[in-house]
């Protein structure tokens, strides 16, 4: 029988997403696979966790590119990016939440090449006048991280329907982060 690499990644990201302690036991029942299989593939935690990571970082740069950041008004980018973000807000849920990715001297390069695109994005929109100046591009960035993931869980719980994903992060994301005409 043939593994599905990608589909046991994204198994394992709606699982870890959800249950950030799932033994590899129980990320290998889910994927419906034996956990000899698992290991086959991924050594340990720390390997599949990795993969995860790398599997993240390059579908959430097809989004940024996906999404051509560098048209239109700024608002409407955002807009695009939330959209080609939504079928992998699962992934980035959990990626973002995930300590171990982000501590020590091991930090994957492609985390600052996405938050850079992004935070260019924000920034070009405080330049045009659209978006608040007081409220700094990487802020503005891990703000948006921060919404696709909670979104992406209150979809998978059930508290959210997955047809207001957008609409939800978008909205509450650009209400605070428009600047404000003084009359």
């Amino acid at each position: 029988m043939s593994v599905d690499r990608t589909q046991v990644l994204r198994t394992a990201a709606a699982l870890l997403s959800r249950k950030s302690t799932a033994t590899m036991d129980e990320v290998a029942r889910a994927a419906g696979i034996g956990r000899a299989t698992l290991h086959r593939h991924f050594a340990g935690r720390d390997a599949l966790v990795r993969a995860l990571e790398e599997m993240g970082i390059q579908e959430f740069e097809a989004a940024l590119d996906a999404a051509n950041l560098d048209e239109g008004p700024a608002d409407q980018a955002l807009r695009r990016l939330v959209a080609e973000a939504e079928p992998n807000a699962q992934l980035l849920a959990f990626l973002v939440s995930e300590n171990q990715l982000f501590e020590g001297d091991q930090v994957n390069e492609g985390w600052a090449r996405l938050d850079a695109r992004v935070s260019a994005l924000f920034r070009r929109g405080q330049e045009a006048g659209t978006f608040r100046i007081d409220l700094s591009p990487a802020w503005l960035t891990e703000a948006l991280y921060g919404l696709i993931g909670t979104c992406a869980w209150s979809v998978m719980d059930g508290r959210v329907a997955a047809k207001d994903f957008q609409y939800m992060i978008t909205e509450l994301l650009l209400g605070g982060a428009r600047r404000s005409v003084e009359k």
